[in-house]
């Protein structure tokens, strides 16, 4: 008899071996007409398998359905194979590559002898749709890596005869067939292409074969697909609301700041885009000042020598600028910690000083790859909201307690209230003793715990020399940014010799954690672009108000505005700018509107008569006239509550 254990703990008898799907059908014709696939095993060894797969011995399994996240990886896996086919069938001269799972989607790389155009994506889609409502059967076969070679070579799939010949000889290699197309995979598959119903190409882009630039350039189709219609239009609709949110576009319209092809991968901030900066840079100045923090300022340019001491000259050094002087190699700098650590080794300190806390908004430039740049949001040049801690090991979680506490203010502030919390734990491959690594990872649960976070673990997935919790932010339209971040850092204090003096009067080494709120200014900044869609709230709009004149009677008027709401904030100033052109004062509102003020004032003779201007509040609303003391008035509280 084969036993086996259902996810709720119940447990069915066959009297030989069962595939999963008669499984399902024996719990219920639902269940099996909802099968994509079965999980099969528990815990680290449970993998998940067709449908067809046969259990042969007693195990636990829960069937897979389009419910379950499992069940949109075969989703997507089996409609990339589904794409293939419907390629192959219009273009039987194309030749079948890749087709892995992406996030949200899959791609598919062909060779093809001219570019595929947007009309033979529709196409190719259309006869997607075709082959899915044909409801063929997936059916996989085995085959030795030499047959699998001999067989692709045959039918003319050289790319998939070269892959599989790179597998060793003595593994076999496993094929999926749905009608006349024939694909290598390791599966698992839908059972047949009925399954396969909500999907859509996206585009089409360029791609060397195997990654490497003297290979041909292939043809890589990207599409989505999606467990219902519902899910399918969702997406659909954040992708249309993240094309109207892109930064780059709303960096160009609203005049903040562009990239330029004689300095390619950093960024030219324009006066708008700068004051915008310095709001975030001003705000985060201030968080250092209020939670103990002291600003330090390292220099751009250090030794080879000190990159070889921390390690980055072996392990990071193609992603390093490095230059040459007086025959000494330097580099400019990619992080900050190291200069911390020479800072903090400046004089002798005491476990009286710890925790020690030092800042810097301290600017790094790594050598990213053209491809990999994105406007603001990943560039070469960059600067961080660094901080580093040095304390003892008893003083990391109420550290972390506080600066998580921290964290979540500062992205309620910026507009954000959902955060997702990663413990990244132990890797294999580490420095240190169980025992610092058992203490630094209770230390960062037992402090997420203690603020009333929920969290994940990743187990592996902390850095060598430390654990760390990642602080994954959720924008408007549900896209997720990881910008925060601690780390617990046992090897950097050894390596370059950092200590203090304890209680006991002898030298240790410090723990040293490494965090950030908003990491790279230049990249929060695009996502807070991106989040309020350009329009800002007040206290970050880069200009704040703007008052226009109806006629030229009331310039003066207006420019005396002006100055008394920029006299009414004296620290900086309320940043308004005036329009006094000879233009309608329906355009100039339009215009203003365009830009996604806060604030438009308008005067005419009445208002000037009265000393007063018509208020039009963001979103076209019209709040009518009032005095100039009581916008000033309505405008601090908007800035104070920073809605």
């Amino acid at each position: 008899m084969i036993h086996i254990t259902l996810p709720d703990g119940s447990q069915r008898e066959y009297p030989g071996p069962v595939t999963v799907a008669e499984v399902a059908a024996s719990i219920g014709t639902g269940l099996a007409k909802a099968a994509l696939a079965g999980k099969v095993g528990a815990g680290e060894d449970a993998k998940v398998v067709d449908t067809s797969f046969v259990i042969d011995k007693d195990m636990p399994l829960s069937i897979v359905t389009a419910k379950d996240p499992d069940g949109l990886e075969v989703i997507r896996h089996s409609t990339a194979h589904l794409l293939a086919y419907a390629v192959k069938e219009l273009f039987p001269d194309a030749q079948v590559t890749i087709g892995p799972v992406i996030e949200n989607g899959f791609y598919y790389d062909f060779s093809y002898k001219r570019p595929f155009t947007p009309e033979d994506l529709v196409a190719i889609e259309k006869r997607m749709a075709e082959l899915a409502a044909k409801d063929e059967p997936v059916v996989r076969r085995v085959l030795p890596r030499d047959e699998a070679v001999a067989y692709f070579k045959g039918i003319g799939e050289n790319y998939k005869a070269e892959i599989i010949a790179s597998i060793p000889s003595n593994e076999d290699v496993s094929l999926y067939r749905e009608g006349s197309f024939e694909d290598l995979c390791r599966g698992p598959h839908v059972p047949s292409t009925g399954k396969l119903k909500f999907f859509k190409l996206m585009k089409v882009a360029g791609a060397y074969w195997r990654g490497d630039h003297r290979n041909e350039m292939l043809q890589r189709v990207y599409g989505t697909a999606w467990a219902s219609k519902d899910d399918l239009q969702q997406y659909l609709h954040m992708l249309e609301e993240a094309e109207k949110r892109d930064h780059r576009k709303l960096g160009r319209e609203l005049d903040l700041f562009h990239i330029d092809e004689h300095s390619p991968g950093t960024v030219f901030w324009h006066p708008k885009g700068w004051s915008l900066w310095q709001e975030v840079e001003q705000y985060m100045r201030r968080v250092y000042r209020d939670n103990g923090y002291q600003e330090v300022k390292g220099p751009q340019i250090l030794d080879k020598t000190l990159w070889e001491k921390t390690g980055h000259w072996d392990k990071y050094r193609e992603n390093m600028f490095t230059t040459e002087s007086e025959k000494r190699d330097y580099a400019l700098k990619p992080m900050n910690c190291p200069g911390h650590i020479l800072i903090f080794k400046q004089g002798i300190k005491s476990y009286r000083d710890l925790p020690l806390r030092y800042g810097e908004f301290g600017q790094c430039h790594r050598n990213e790859p053209t491809g990999g740049l994105h406007g603001i949001m990943r560039v070469r040049g960059f600067t961080q909201d660094d901080g580093h801690v040095f304390c003892t090991e008893d003083q990391i979680q109420p550290e972390v307690l506080a600066f998580t506490t921290l964290l979540q203010k500062v992205y309620a502030d910026f507009g954000f209230s959902d955060i997702i919390y990663k413990v990244a734990t132990r890797p294999e491959a580490r420095i240190g003793s169980d025992e610092s690594w058992d203490k630094a990872e209770a230390a960062l649960i037992n402090s997420l715990e203690a603020s009333g976070c929920e969290y994940v673990i990743s187990p592996g997935d902390g850095a060598f020399y430390g654990p760390k919790i990642e602080y994954t932010l959720k924008d408007a339209i549900g896209r997720q940014w990881q910008c925060g971040t601690i780390q617990v850092d046992f090897s950097m204090p050894e390596r370059l010799d950092a200590e203090y003096v304890g209680e006991d009067g002898d030298r240790h080494r410090p723990v040293m954690l490494h965090r950030a709120i908003v990491g790279s200014l230049e990249r929060f900044i695009g996502i807070l672009i991106e989040q309020h869609a350009g329009a800002m709230p007040t206290w970050l709009a880069p200009v704040q108000a703007a008052v226009l004149n109806i006629t030229d009677a009331q310039a003066d008027y207006v420019r005396e505005v002006a100055q008394k709401l920029q006299k009414a904030f004296p620290n900086q100033g309320l940043r308004v700018a005036t329009d006094l052109r000879n233009e309608k004062i329906t355009y100039k509102i339009r215009e203003h509107s365009l830009q996604k003020l806060p604030y438009i004032l308008v005067a005419g003779d009445k208002e000037k008569a009265a000393g007063a201007v018509a208020v039009r509040a963001r979103g076209n609303k019209d709040l009518g006239v009032m005095s100039v003391d009581a916008f000033i008035e309505l405008v601090a509280k908007d800035i104070a509550a920073k809605a």
